[in-house]
């Protein structure tokens, strides 16, 4: 079997999981989980499963999957290609002036990053080997942490993580310095010694940021995430990188080469975080996570969505290597679990990926059909 293809087929699978705790940032609630899974069918029947970021804003998800099914698959179907680098430039390039009219660059580069992850398991499955060691990975075995703690009930969402093998934890911040400080606090004496870093989400202005910083120093931080808007000048950033005692992590928000150019060039984030799912999947971030750690910076995957997703996310922190962690949802939600394969099996703050082609699963998405959206 050839590594090159011919796509037969394109779908997308729109999914919501309703929540009863919602899971909350410092911008807004998520009240149920989405997910947009990506199947591609090549022409000798072989799957490639991928997935599509879909948080935001609330009926983002249906949104994304009908740009894959009814804009983006007519321009694949019948294709053949070499190699998902290849499409996944086709892709980009023929829509890019359509996502400038529409004013919609992110929903398009988070539908084409679904279907490059779909191709990418894909060509691992034709040419039978998983897709970490495609990628050029040497070990299977990988660090992790619980994401995703939101400020209620911070204490118990995390003594439960700990029971399910994990040993590093991130907080959500920014909803007030006396509710921040005291979860911190409760955190650090769960985790004991354990690497414990904490999110904004971009809730933070300059001053306020520099407020926080000296009262967060006490916590030995492993880093500090987004702690104002990803678009402010890079003299802020700047700035707070100047005053931090711990390192600064970006980039889930980051949607470019050029942006991700800069970041690398300069000394202000020690932990650089993009999502695969949200920009370039693969065939723009494996290089990408390369460029990083060249840069001597440590690359963490950024990831809150289903189990697809996550899986390739694991699956491409095992072929980059380096020693950064994986970002795993404390939040309950079936449309990971079912769906990330090794990753529900944490020992010790680590997962073991498996030795079969592509993300190591087959989905059965007929366990989740009482959550279908579209």
């Amino acid at each position: 079997m050839t590594d090159s293809f011919t796509i037969r087929s394109v779908g997308a699978f729109c999914y919501r999981y309703p929540l009863a705790t919602p899971v909350v940032t410092s911008f807004g609630k998520m009240l149920n989980r989405p997910a947009v899974f990506v199947r591609v069918v090549d022409q000798d029947g072989v799957e490639g499963w991928g997935e599509t970021w879909s948080n935001f804003p609330a009926p983002g998800a249906e949104h994304r999957a009908r740009l894959v099914d009814e804009v983006l698959a007519p321009g694949l179907v019948g294709r053949r290609f070499d190699n998902p680098v290849q499409a996944f430039e086709t892709l980009t390039k023929g829509t890019e002036v359509l996502a400038l009219q529409c004013g919609e660059p992110g929903p398009f580069a988070q539908a084409i990053s679904g279907i490059d992850l779909a191709l990418w398991d894909l060509s691992a499955r034709r040419q039978r080997v998983p897709l970490w060691r495609l990628i050029g990975g040497q070990s299977s075995t990988i660090k992790a942490y619980a994401s995703g703690i939101n400020p209620g009930g911070a204490a118990q969402t995390a003594e439960a993580a700990l029971k399910r093998g994990h040993r590093a934890l991130k907080l959500k911040v920014g909803f007030g310095a006396e509710m921040d400080l005291a979860n911190l606090a409760a955190l650090r004496a769960t985790v004991g010694a354990g690497m414990l870093a904490v999110d904004a989400n971009q809730g933070w202005s300059v001053a306020q940021a520099l407020e926080m910083l000296p009262r967060l120093a006490e916590f030995d931080l492993r880093w500090l995430e987004e702690p104002i808007r990803a678009d402010r000048p890079r003299e802020e950033w700047r700035k707070l990188r100047a005053h931090a005692k711990m390192p600064i992590a970006a980039g889930e928000n980051i949607s470019s080469a050029e942006g991700f150019e800069e970041v690398l060039a300069e000394d202000v984030l020690g932990v650089v975080q993009p999502d695969i799912a949200k920009w370039g999947g693969l065939s723009a971030c494996a290089g990408l996570a390369r460029n990083i750690l060249k840069a001597g910076k440590t690359f963490c995957p950024h990831y809150l969505g289903g189990g697809i997703g996550l899986l390739a996310s694991a699956h491409l922190l095992a072929g980059i290597g380096g020693d950064g962690w994986l970002e795993v949802d404390a939040n309950d939600n079936p449309l990971r679990d079912l769906f990330c394969g090794p990753i529900l099996n944490l020992r010790e703050g680590t997962v073991e990926l498996n030795e079969d082609p592509g993300l190591g699963i087959v989905p059965d998405l007929s366990c989740i059909e009482c959550y279908r959206s579209i």
